[in-house]
């Protein structure tokens, strides 16, 4: 099937999902977007991207809880040499990561709370083909005002993951090997700020940790997004990704750059 064709399927997707949701959205401090990101260019050169988030968020007097899944999916065309020598192109894929999330905080006053996450993580391309974690920690929203909004979070908790495949030279011929999994008890850290510029112009930043004796992971996420209505806004957002520990042969850091149609609800 056409990628455009599987582009336009998911965007619409979330704005059916987003209608469907929005009586809900409305009672119980509910919130959502949706993101849907795509780029393809053909010619001298051939590549495609998809990229969609999708993010809920609940917050009342009782309860701070968020909810998300993301994708990622990337095709270029590359240059290969086959065992004969010959080098040809091919279309092959060149990032397919996908990771989901929640964490559910109740909360003991206007600005504590306690808060249970877990994160599943799945890339091809990374330095871990999964990973997933799950804690229990306290939550405190050291700021919040008409603007700004800033709270932090930390706590035990336990990782599970395995490494990418690394390569072995086996009769001149390198094949993949399985990297055992790993678990270890990590120490699970967030810090989220929220700034609105202005009316239509709001700046995010999300920064993650889960550190442990074997890894550390690390995570930011930052994200500028101007509004076109009051429904709709076109976001720019940088993500940095850090393992602590890889494979010989693999980068410790990963960069996203995207920018995405917003779809609020």
């Amino acid at each position: 099937m056409n990628k455009t064709l599987i582009g336009g399927l998911l965007l619409a997707g979330f704005a059916s999902f987003a209608a469907h949701a929005q009586d809900a959205a409305n009672r119980g401090g509910w919130s959502g977007s949706g993101e849907f990101g795509f780029a393809s260019s053909t010619g001298n050169s051939r590549s495609e991207n998809i990229n969609a988030k999708l993010g809920l968020s609940q917050e009342n007097d009782q309860w701070k809880n968020n909810f998300f899944i993301d994708a990622l999916r990337s095709k270029s065309e590359q240059k290969i040499v086959d065992t004969a020598g010959n080098t040809i192109e091919q279309f092959n894929t060149t990032a397919n990561r996908y990771d989901a999330g929640a964490s559910v905080g109740l909360k003991l006053d206007t600005r504590s709370y306690i808060v249970g996450a877990a994160r599943y993580e799945h890339d091809d391309f990374g330095a871990n083909l999964w990973q997933g974690t799950v804690s229990l920690g306290y939550g405190y929203i050291a700021l919040k005002d008409e603007r700004n909004e800033l709270s932090f979070e930390i706590g035990p908790g336990y990782k599970r993951y395995r490494p990418a495949d690394t390569e072995v030279l086996v009769d001149g011929v390198l094949v993949p090997q399985r990297q055992p999994t790993e678990g270890e008890v990590v120490a699970r850290g967030l810090i989220n700020y929220k700034f609105k510029l202005s009316a239509n112009t709001a700046f995010e930043d999300t920064f993650l940790t889960e550190a442990g004796s074997k890894n550390t992971y690390m995570q930011n996420d930052a994200g500028l997004a101007v509004s076109m209505t009051k429904k709709l806004a076109l976001k720019v957002g940088f993500q940095i990704r850090h393992n602590s520990d890889v494979q010989p042969g693999v980068k410790k850091t990963d960069t996203l750059t995207t920018t995405n149609l917003v779809y609020s609800f």
